[in-house]
């Protein structure tokens, strides 16, 4: 270890001499003894909680990346953060929180570490908004830090059939058609949920855990490991073992997150249809890490380029246990190589290229296929432009059905989340509609809320293989059909979504990469003088901050 400029063996500056007494006291007060003291101070951001399955395991996590950092010569200390679950916020007021939470778990990381000058740090976390915070924080504060998640979720087993949690959403338009009963609709919620982990889809959490490995932040062949393996704790415990190393060797999160390790990332996402979600999260990441903007354009460009090699649910029956099995990011990432930038280092102090010449090809290629048989040429997102999206939007073409690569349908407006929902339960949108879903962006919304309910429910009416959705608000990772969602500029800040009337006619067109409203010029122009923005009441408090201060979603929605 490096000894203080004062001689006493302090390894982080503000314990050492007279200056640090009072600091060490502290630490003295709570058990950290002289040698603990000495050694380097390794902060745990345990993001635990019982409030959210993705992280109820998170204790033992933090117990064994506890263990592997005294092992390795650190000293633990541990501390937490909010840790909202998506699936609980969703459909509600709580919802709007979901997105903002991310500037402020991210915030309060740079806090507490800023304010303790740790010399490192282990960044515990699984759900949807915590990890990218989590990679913000490390990127923002660029010091040594190891990213661990809790593990996917086994999956839901009803009728033969594997299933993410939201079967019960889809199970509520089974119900109001007569599908099912009472009493199969308890037993289904009774099922969906099988244990611990992320929910065991494709979504936002399962791909940013994936992107966080792909980025070089986590342990190789981590991230999909499922919440109930051995292995889990055993990558905790290497994880801990790890954090010392790079402290002592200088690496920093800056260090691995470089443009060659967004370019992976990109490319990866794109591979395997991962979350919509994370385009923001990667542009956000990006800003913090020092490099700029993250332009659409990148992911635009490579979108082009990058085939899908993975369908993973919901845009195939294969869940997150099937893709853990089939050699989960290290095996696609073995099949992608050619496409990436083997220069990327990785936290285990490995350049990509090194750990891909170790890495085994996939066991079953029926989940993750090869570059020359891929599941399609078309990736698994694309960035759409038109007079409704100047600045873009984003969809899923995974999970989209291939009947709705090419769309043209009349409009069906609504003004909220609520409103559109009511009407499909209602059996009040036909067949072959375009649903326009506004004032729900980043200020608009406030925080921009997922769409989750009423794709799920287009679903369960019947409706989602025949529909568009279209929104300035978001997506859930769990949610299929046809989505476009991110349109910028957003209704609130006057974009031409704000002034598309029922029974206006909207196409896209994926492989075109457009999305277009067809409404003579001189009809759009009466509209716009005749316009005024739909103010939506809100409570007091933090979401005006964010409101005020949100960039689009074009830019990542982030706190400027």
């Amino acid at each position: 270890m490096t000894e203080g400029k004062t001689g006493d063996g302090h390894f982080n500056p503000i314990l050492r001499g007279d200056h640090g007494a009072l600091k060490r006291a502290l630490y003295k007060s709570m058990g950290h003894g002289d040698d603990a003291l000495r050694r380097p101070q390794i902060a745990i951001v345990n993001t635990y909680t019982n409030a959210t399955p993705g992280h109820y395991n998170l204790n033992a996590v933090a117990d064994e990346v506890q263990r592997g950092i005294v092992a390795a010569g650190g000293n633990a200390m541990t501390f937490g953060s909010i840790a909202p679950c998506d699936g609980i916020a969703e459909g509600h007021l709580g919802m709007r929180y979901a997105l903002a939470a991310r500037d402020v778990i991210c915030a309060s990381i740079e806090i507490m570490v800023r304010a303790h000058r740790f010399d490192g740090m282990v960044l515990l976390g699984s759900c949807d908004k915590i990890v990218p915070a989590q990679l913000m924080a490390a990127a923002r504060l660029d010091l040594p830090a190891i990213f661990v998640n809790g593990g996917p979720m086994a999956p839901a087993n009803y009728q033969g059939k594997h299933w993410d949690g939201n079967i019960v959403v889809e199970a509520i338009g089974w119900k109001q058609r007569g599908q099912i009963d009472a009493a199969e609709f308890r037993r289904i919620e009774d099922l969906a949920e099988p244990g611990p982990g992320s929910c065991t889809m494709y979504g936002t959490a399962n791909t940013m855990c994936a992107l966080a490995e792909v980025l070089g932040m986590s342990l190789p062949a981590s991230a999909m490991v499922p919440a109930v393996s051995p292995r889990r704790l055993e990558f905790a415990r290497a994880s801990g073992e790890r954090i010392v190393g790079l402290v002592k060797q200088g690496i920093s999160a800056r260090r691995i997150m470089t443009p060659a390790a967004f370019h992976n990332a990109i490319c990866l996402l794109l591979a395997t249809g991962g979350s919509t979600n994370a385009v923001m999260h990667l542009q956000a990441i990006h800003h913090e890490a020092g490099l700029g903007r993250l332009p659409l354009a990148q992911f635009d460009r490579l979108s082009r380029e990058i085939p899908l090699l993975a369908a993973l649910y919901p845009a195939s029956e294969y869940d997150m246990i099937d893709f853990y099995q089939a050699g989960g990011i290290a095996a696609v990432e073995k099949e992608l190589a050619s496409q990436l930038k083997g220069e990327a280092l990785s936290v285990s102090g490995q350049t990509k290229g090194e750990l891909w010449q170790g890495s085994a090809a996939t066991t079953r290629p029926e989940v993750i296929h090869s570059l020359s048989n891929p599941v399609s040429k078309e990736a698994g997102l694309a960035v759409l432009h038109g007079n409704l999206a100047p600045l873009g939007a984003i969809t899923k073409p995974a999970a989209v059905p291939p009947n709705l690569f090419k769309f043209c349908g009349q409009a069906r407006v609504f003004d909220s989340e609520e409103d559109a929902v009511d009407a499909i339960l209602a059996g009040q949108v036909a067949a072959g509609s375009a649903l326009v879903l506004r004032y729900e962006g980043p200020k608009g919304g406030p925080g921009m809320p997922e769409m989750f309910r009423p794709m799920k429910v287009l679903e369960g009416m019947g409706l989602a293989d025949s529909c568009a959705l279209i929104t300035d608000g978001r997506f859930s990772g769990s949610n299929r059909g046809l989505l476009v969602g991110h349109l910028s500029p957003e209704a609130a800040e006057g974009g031409l979504l704000a002034l598309v009337e029922d029974g206006d006619e909207i196409a896209l067109d994926i492989a075109a990469r457009t999305l277009e409203l067809r409404v003579d010029d001189a009809i759009v122009a009466a509209r716009r003088a005749l316009w005024k923005p739909v103010e939506k009441d809100f409570p007091r408090g933090f979401m005006d901050l964010y409101r005020d201060r949100a960039s689009s979603a074009a830019e990542g929605a982030m706190l400027i």
